[in-house]
């Protein structure tokens, strides 16, 4: 079965760095668009960045220019480097694998939080 496994969060300053690690297992990683997702008690789910097995990516508004999504098809892992991180960046950050017949699948989410 699918599964996903986040690493990483934690507590950092504001302006500081971070870096989320997936490691994923029961499909085949090289060909599943793969992405970050993140939610906040109280609100919707927000895809952050995602990356296509062709390389070309996607990033939420927000977060453009400050974090950077990739990917190890060998290690079957998914990154994402968040840097100048923002108190607004605190949240459950969600490991997702899209599915075009099962639909979205998540890890059970690691927190990070951002101090001002």
């Amino acid at each position: 079965q699918v599964q996903l496994v986040e690493s990483g969060g934690g507590l950092v300053q504001a302006g500081g760095s971070l870096r989320l690690s997936c490691s994923t297992s029961g499909f085949i990683f090289s060909t599943t668009v793969m992405a970050w997702s993140r939610q906040v008690p109280g609100k919707q789910r927000e895809l952050v960045a995602r990356l296509s097995p062709d390389g070309s990516t996607y990033y939420f508004e927000p977060v453009k220019g400050r974090f950077a999504i990739s990917r190890n098809n060998e290690k079957s892992t998914v990154y994402l480097q968040m840097n100048s991180l923002k108190p607004e960046d605190t949240a459950v950050y969600f490991c997702t694998a899209l599915f075009p017949d099962l639909g979205p699948r998540w890890g059970q989410g690691t927190q990070v939080t951002v101090s001002s």
